[in-house]
């Protein structure tokens, strides 16, 4: 019988702070520069003079609010992202394993691994940190939950998570060295469901595929740093596909695809490429690209934060 573990996510999190030292290079130079200018993937200029007007912005510690301030070397500056209600995302994580140095949990779709962008307190991350603590089961210069690989936010599947520092190397070598799955090094195998794979290449049924395209970024609304596509501009990336099984009434096949090079969404990015989609992708269709929508940016129109 498995169990689970899992706290409901608070209303807000607790915000996140942003520090910087200036440089030689950037003393002269305003605050509202400094920051329109190293960070306009964050807000645009209307965005950080609100931040500033906010008292959001502290230097050497002391609440700034005029953004024409001059800049000095050596200051050192914080800027206070306020609390946020991060998107509705689940919280509750199937164990399928564990003992004093691991734990193996089902992942559900929606639940990012690791914090970035606009989920920061709702991750895998956060919730092993609060089994850690409400277990209190080893000393805190001990414990060290954090999980040793990742799937995408939208993937559900196995996740191993380390326990302790010295689980955590463990786990991180095998991964490497392929011992866990008897794999060469570099490699890591994963198993999916995608749609089809019934009937393929000329209606002749196969049940190996290999798949080399580049994997590259591209800029997509609502991702600020870029999202990852097949782009032949991008980075080498190889994927054998395995054909496990096969559900000819729903049209759909168990899969099991070795990666080498590791791209970020490299198996949902391979499988869409070629026309068979992970079950229930929200993003990726055929042709490795993502589904796109229609989004404008109204520039007077910003959030409490700016």
């Amino acid at each position: 019988m498995t169990t689970a573990i899992g706290i409901q996510w608070p209303e807000f999190n607790d915000g996140l702070t942003y520090n910087d030292v200036i440089s030689p290079s950037s003393s002269g130079l305003t605050l509202i520069n400094f920051y329109s200018s190293n960070y306009s993937s964050s807000a645009p200029l209307q965005g950080w003079l609100q931040r500033i007007h906010n008292g959001q912005i502290t230097i050497d510690g002391d609440i700034v609010t005029d953004p024409d301030t001059v800049l000095r070397v050596g200051s050192k500056l914080v800027y206070h992202r306020l609390p946020w209600s991060e998107p509705e995302t689940p919280f509750l994580l199937e164990v399928l394993y564990e003992d004093d140095d691991m734990i193996a949990i089902n992942k559900p779709s929606g639940l990012q691994v690791l914090p970035g962008g606009l989920f920061q307190q709702r991750t895998v991350l956060t919730q092993l940190k609060w089994h850690a603590n409400k277990n209190g089961n080893s000393s805190p210069g001990q414990l060290h939950p954090v999980p040793v690989h990742r799937l995408g936010r939208g993937t559900s599947g196995v996740l191993l998570c380390a326990k302790t520092k010295s689980a955590k190397a463990r786990l991180a070598a095998y991964f490497a060295d392929g011992t866990s799955l008897s794999l060469h090094p570099g490699q890591n195998a994963l198993f999916g469901i995608a749609y089809g794979f019934t009937a393929f290449n000329n209606s002749v049924v196969v049940d190996k595929v290999l798949i080399n395209k580049p994997i590259g970024i591209i800029r997509y609304p609502g991702v600020a740093k870029g999202l990852y596509v097949a782009l032949p501009s991008g980075k080498p990336a190889l994927s054998k596909v395995r054909v496990l099984e096969r559900d000819l009434e729903k049209d759909q096949s168990l899969v099991q695809v070795e990666i080498q090079s590791g791209r970020p969404h490299q198996i949902r990015i391979h499988l869409s490429l070629i026309g068979y989609p992970l079950l229930d992708d929200p993003l990726y269709v055929a042709g490795g690209q993502p589904e796109c929508f229609d989004s404008e940016l109204v520039e007077e129109d910003f959030a409490e934060d700016g």
